[in-house]
């Protein structure tokens, strides 16, 4: 999709200004309503990019947004995620009777510089999620994290003391704990969409392996599968070992180690041969992985079968 205006943010002072909104009471630090956003009006769609960290609850009553190029399945709490330098793209589809409601928390990462937030909050894996992948909360989830959400407000808007920042930062790791916990039980609760995910990626290793993908490009990696599929690596991987207990690249090795044992049961192929045809440009680095997996050399596993 393209989108017809791009808007980039590199401090929380310019969303502010130019969503019609007062400044910020702290510079590295906002709590937005969204009933209180009046965005500029454009024809067609839109992308944001920010120079900060966006963790928004956003309800939508009577309309459809697309985020990125994935329209959302229903318009229940929606929470998401974005990263700093991360592109955010919305298309209204249809004009909506009520507006959206919801909060914002924006975060600049000086905010966060000697807390322990500054280098924890890049280990969630949520920041790396492809937009559409968004957090859909239950009624208690949402009345949850709107509390969260309210707690950090009521301290953005006291007067600031050597208490704020600590206070602030305790609520965040809250927030996040909590999104932690509510990805996990989404995995589960949409077990659906994700057997349907696990399906294809199923096909599409079996198609690569079997094909001639292998000899011509190599072993498939994690962000060539997650592309193929249309998801981020993080929520593929994410998914996959809530579900079958395998990361992607163990997924990808098992898939290789079928197809080794295929060859090497009912070939006459050398193992360097089998190595090129898997992929591999030096038989050694098969041997390798497949001794590690298997706990036997190639060869030895050939052997067994005679």
């Amino acid at each position: 999709m393209s989108f017809s205006q791009l808007y980039r943010f590199k401090t929380i002072t310019e969303y502010h200004r130019l969503m019609g909104l007062p400044p910020p009471e702290h510079p590295l630090l906002s709590v937005v309503r969204i009933e209180a956003v009046q965005p500029p009006v454009v024809a067609g769609p839109v992308s944001l990019v920010f120079e900060f960290y966006a963790i928004s609850l956003k309800r939508v009553f009577n309309a459809r947004f697309k985020y990125g190029q994935q329209t959302y399945d229903f318009d229940e709490g929606v929470m998401f995620f974005m990263a700093p330098g991360q592109v955010f793209g919305i298309e209204i589809e249809k004009e909506a009777t009520q507006l959206p409601a919801g909060w914002m928390v924006l975060v600049h990462p000086d905010f966060l510089w000697k807390t322990s937030l500054s280098q924890k909050i890049r280990q969630y894996e949520f920041f790396a999620y492809s937009v559409h992948e968004a957090l859909f909360l239950s009624a208690k989830e949402e009345a949850t994290v709107t509390q969260l959400m309210h707690y950090i407000e009521q301290e953005y808007h006291a007067n600031i003391d050597p208490f704020s920042q600590n206070i602030i930062i305790s609520h965040l790791e809250a927030l996040l704990h909590y999104a932690e916990r509510f990805y996990q039980r989404q995995f589960i609760t949409r077990r659906v969409a994700n057997h349907q995910l696990l399906n294809r990626l199923e096909e599409l290793l079996a198609a690569y392996f079997i094909g001639n993908d292998l000899s011509q490009k190599g072993l498939p990696t994690v962000g060539y599968v997650a592309e193929a599929l249309h998801v981020s690596a993080d929520y593929l991987s994410g998914m996959l070992k809530v579900l079958t207990g395998l990361t992607t690249q163990q997924h990808i090795h098992e898939h290789l180690l079928q197809r080794a044992k295929e060859k090497l049961s009912t070939t006459e192929l050398s193992v360097g041969e089998i190595a090129y045809q898997l992929g591999f440009e030096h038989a050694p680095s098969f041997s390798r992985l497949f001794k590690s997996k298997t706990n036997l050399s190639p060869l030895a596993f050939r052997q067994s079968f005679n």
